[in-house]
């Protein structure tokens, strides 16, 4: 297990070595000047002026250098200093915003497990019944859903029309805190954001269990009288478990790209609209050090992944 963790992990640190690669080519292809968001377009520059300040920032040497230094200095902790925050560092912002995302993304999380599962499980052991039917749509629905159009529908049904959500923040300005405050604003952009991951884990669900309930020790198990209650949630829950792990793994990386939307609808404080004004401004240290702190995060997330998958069928060979 170990050296099939410390694999996964250079691995992982690999593909994090070429994310950030292609994120910093991309973000010298854009169209534009880098020089650009470093000045102030109602404070005239001369060519020398302009000159001076792109050696200063390192603009002038070639592409891999100035990229080879970033590493150098990201290595050590050092992302830089945000441009349009009056020069705040970059880790320290990014920080800042991941404590919201986190919780944001979290809820999400449980609620698509907890509803994934119980509608597949359902929809298995109901199969071709209306109920059925109904999940299957549902899922249908939400897998093909983008994260955009369901958070400005969620919006106008539930805090426009119905008024049962507040339209966005994370707390209520100008109010004490409380936990039912942040439960109010953070349960409707959760349900949400776990839309499109809960249809995902009730498809496989409903698929890997209707596969296990069809093996021989499951109809033995009915043979010997068992309860049907029994022969589901002891024999073949957790066999039909195992291909839904991964699937809950990989929902990750699809719920921070929809966290980016639900947080900019919701204008909800995290990384997700961090990342959006940081783009909108050009902010490239934010975007650089954001990107990379995420993408770092979706590995370990495979990573834990991967080996839960392991631990629950000690079957599985990880040598």
């Amino acid at each position: 297990m170990l050296q099939y963790s410390l694999r996964r992990l250079l691995i992982g640190v690999g593909m994090l070595l070429a994310l950030s690669v292609l994120i910093f080519l991309l973000l010298r292809l854009t169209p534009g000047d880098p020089i650009d968001a470093y000045i102030d377009p109602n404070i005239p520059m001369s060519p020398e002026q302009l000159a001076d300040l792109r050696s200063q920032l390192g603009l002038d040497r070639p592409m891999p250098v100035q990229y080879l230094a970033w590493l150098q200095q990201a290595v050590a902790g050092n992302l830089g200093f945000s441009i349009k925050r009056q020069d705040q560092p970059v880790l320290e912002l990014v920080l800042s915003r991941i404590g919201p995302t986190v919780l944001l993304m979290g809820s999400a999380l449980v609620i698509a497990i907890i509803v994934g599962i119980v509608t597949g499980v359902i929809s298995a052991v109901r199969r071709n019944s209306p109920v059925d039917l109904s999940f299957s749509v549902f899922a249908l629905v939400g897998i093909s859903s983008p994260a955009f159009l369901s958070a400005l529908i969620g919006l106008y049904i539930f805090a426009v029309r119905l008024g049962w959500a507040p339209s966005g923040g994370m707390l209520t300005p100008g109010a004490e805190f409380s936990i039912g405050d942040l439960l109010h604003h953070l349960l409707l952009p959760a349900a949400l954001l776990s839309i499109a991951q809960a249809a995902l884990i009730m498809r496989y669900m409903r698929s890997s269990l209707l596969e296990v309930l069809n093996q021989d020790y499951v109809r033995t198990a009915r043979a010997k009288g068992v309860k049907e209650f029994w022969v589901i949630a002891k024999h073949a829950l957790r066999n039909a478990l195992l291909p839904v792990v991964t699937v809950i793994g990989s929902t990750i990386g699809l719920a921070i790209g929809g966290a980016i939307f639900i947080e900019s609808v919701f204008n909800w404080p995290g990384m997700g609209l961090l990342l959006v004004n940081a783009v909108e401004t050009r902010d490239y240290p934010v975007i650089m050090g954001a990107t990379l702190i995420i993408g770092a995060c979706v590995i370990v997330v495979n990573l834990l992944t991967d080996i839960t998958y392991a631990i629950i069928d000690p079957r599985i060979k990880v040598g």
